[in-house]
C-alpha cells in the first residue's frame, strides 16, 4: 500500500507531460516556421545592438520594485503614525498651493501685471546727525573727554614739577638761611614761633618761607612764584608769550636800623613801571631813571634814587660785582623807608590819612630758562641770596650826612603837605556830611517827641547851640582881621 501511494503521483506527472508538449506545438500550427520565428525574434535584438544610442533614449526607465512594508514594532507604532500624518499634511499643503496657483493663473489671464514700485511712492527722510548711532554723533563728548583728560594730566605734571623746583631751591639755600636766621620755616599756625624747616605751600605754584631771628631785621619772607604749569590754558598762553619763574624776597628792617632814603635798581622796563605804580618811588624819585654805566654796571640796568649821595653809598665794589655777574637774573632791587606798596585810590568812607609805611628791602630775581627751568637753575640763585644778606648788613651801616638828612626830611614834609592839599576838599565834604547827619538825627528826635512842651524845649536848645557856634565863628573872624592889620 505504501508503494501505491508513491506511484500515484508519478503517474499523474507522466500524464501531464504530453498535454503540455501538445500545447506548445499548437502555437506554431498557423503556418509559421519555428526556425523563422527564431530568426525574427533574434533580429529584433540585432537592431537594438546596431543603434544603441536611439534605444537607450527610447528605453523606458526601469520600474522600481515594490518594497515590502517595514516591520514595525509595537514600541515604534506611535512614531510611524506621526510621520504618516505629517506626510499627509505636507501633501495637502502642496495640493492647496497647486489649486491656488491654478485659480490665480486663470483669473488673471490676459491681464497685464504691473508691479508697483514702493521706492517711487515712499520717501525716506534722512535721520538727523544727532540721532544717528555712530561715532560721529559723539564727537562733542569725545572732544570734551579728551580735553578733560589732557587737563588732568597737565595738572598733575605741572604741580609735580613746581614742587620739585621748590624743593631743589630749598635744599640748596637751607644751609645759608639756617646760618643767618634762628627760625627758618615758621608756618604761623602755632602761638609760639617754631622752626619747621620746610616750605609752606600757598597753592600749586606759590611757595612761602618765613625766616626771623636776626640782628637789625624783623623778618624775611621768601616767595617762590612759579609759572602756572598746572593750568593748561596758561601753558598754551606761554607758548605765545614766554615768561620765567621768579623769586621774591621781602626784608622788613627795624626803624632804627635804616636811614631815610629811597633807592631802586633793575631792568629799564621794570624800573619805569615801578616808578608809576609804587607810591614811594612816584613821590620821592621824580627824576627819570639813570643809566648805571657810571658805576660800572651793565647798560641794561637803570638806577632810580632820591639823592645822589644814596647811590654812591649803596653802589660799592661788592654790590657792583653782584649786579654785573648776575644782571640777567636781577629783575629789580628796591630799598625804601617809606614803603607802602602800590598806589591805592582812596574810596568814599575810608579815613583820609597817609598810608602806613615800613622800612623794607625788596628783591625780585628771575629764574633762568624762560619757563624750561631745571633744578640746577634753582641752585644757581644761591649767590643772589648772599647779596640779600650783604645788603641787610650794609644798609644798617649806611648813614646820610647832615645835608642829606635835611633834604630827606624836607622831601617827606613836602609829600605830606601835598597829600593834605589833595585831600582837603574831600575832608571838607566828609565833615559837612557828618554835620548834616547830626542835624538830621536831632530833627528826627524832636519830631518823634509826643509831648508838645518837651518838643518846644528841644527846639529852643538846638537854636541856642546854633547861635553859640555862629558867635564863636564871628569872634575868630574878628581876631584874624586884627592880626592882619
Amino acid at each position: 500500500m505504501r508503494h501505491l501511494v508513491f506511484l500515484l503521483p508519478a503517474l499523474l506527472l507522466l500524464l501531464a507531460l504530453p498535454d503540455t508538449r501538445g500545447r506548445y506545438n499548437d502555437d506554431f500550427d498557423d503556418g509559421e516556421d519555428i526556425a523563422e520565428f527564431d530568426d525574427n525574434d533574434f533580429a529584433e535584438f540585432e537592431d537594438v545592438s546596431e543603434d544603441p544610442a536611439v534605444d537607450v533614449e527610447k528605453e523606458p526607465p526601469p520600474r522600481a520594485a515594490p518594497s515590502s512594508p517595514p516591520i514595525v514594532d509595537d514600541e515604534d507604532e506611535a512614531m510611524v503614525e506621526d510621520e504618516d500624518a505629517q506626510d499627509e499634511f505636507e501633501d495637502a499643503d502642496a495640493q492647496d498651493q497647486d489649486m491656488y496657483s491654478k485659480y490665480d493663473n486663470e483669473e488673471f489671464e490676459g491681464y497685464k501685471k504691473t508691479n508697483p514700485s514702493f521706492k517711487d511712492t515712499l520717501k525716506y527722510s534722512e535721520v538727523p546727525a544727532h540721532l544717528q548711532n555712530s561715532w560721529e554723533s559723539y564727537y562733542m563728548e569725545i572732544l570734551m573727554v579728551t580735553g578733560l583728560l589732557a587737563y588732568i594730566m597737565n595738572y598733575l605734571i605741572g604741580k609735580n614739577k613746581n614742587s620739585r623746583l621748590a624743593q631743589a631751591w630749598f635744599n640748596s639755600h637751607r644751609e645759608l638761611l639756617e646760618s643767618n636766621f634762628a627760625l627758618v620755616g615758621d608756618d604761623g599756625t602755632s602761638k609760639e614761633a617754631t622752626s619747621t624747616g620746610q616750605l609752606n605751600q600757598e597753592n600749586e605754584h606759590i611757595y612761602n618761607l618765613w625766616c626771623s631771628g636776626r640782628v637789625c631785621c624783623e623778618g624775611m619772607l621768601i616767595q617762590l612764584k612759579f609759572l602756572k604749569r598746572q593750568d593748561l590754558l596758561n601753558v598754551l598762553a606761554r607758548m605765545m608769550r614766554p615768561v620765567c619763574d621768579q623769586v621774591q624776597v621781602k626784608v622788613t628792617l627795624n626803624d632804627e636800623d635804616m636811614d631815610t632814603f629811597v633807592f631802586a635798581v633793575g631792568s629799564r622796563k621794570t624800573i619805569a613801571r615801578l616808578q608809576k605804580e609804587m607810591q614811594d618811588l612816584s613821590e620821592f624819585c621824580g627824576d627819570k631813571p639813570k643809566s648805571g654805566a657810571k658805576y660800572g654796571i651793565p647798560e641794561s640796568l637803570s638806577i632810580l634814587s632820591e639823592m645822589g649821595e644814596v647811590t654812591d653809598g649803596v653802589m660799592d665794589n661788592k654790590m657792583v660785582h653782584y649786579l654785573t655777574s648776575h644782571a640777567d637774573k636781577i629783575e629789580s632791587i628796591h630799598f625804601s623807608d617809606q614803603f607802602s606798596g602800590p598806589k591805592v585810590m582812596q574810596e568814599e568812607g575810608q579815613p583820609l590819612k597817609l598810608p602806613e609805611t615800613k622800612k623794607t628791602l625788596l628783591f625780585t630775581f628771575n629764574v633762568p630758562g624762560m619757563g624750561n627751568t631745571s633744578p640746577k637753575d634753582m641752585d644757581g640763585l644761591l649767590p643772589l641770596m648772599n647779596m640779600v644778606i650783604y645788603s641787610i648788613d650794609k644798609l644798617k651801616k649806611l648813614r646820610l650826612n647832615r645835608e642829606g638828612k635835611q633834604k630827606a626830611d624836607r622831601n617827606r614834609a613836602r609829600v605830606e603837605e601835598n597829600f593834605l592839599k589833595q585831600t582837603h576838599a574831600q575832608r571838607q565834604e566828609a565833615a559837612q556830611t557828618r554835620r548834616e547827619e547830626k542835624k538830621r538825627a536831632e530833627k528826627e528826635k524832636i519830631m518823634s517827641e509826643e509831648d508838645p512842651d518837651r518838643q518846644r524845649r528841644l527846639e529852643e536848645a538846638a537854636q541856642r547851640r546854633e547861635q553859640k557856634k555862629l558867635e564863636k565863628k564871628q569872634m575868630k573872624m574878628k581876631q584874624i582881621k586884627v592880626k592882619a592889620m
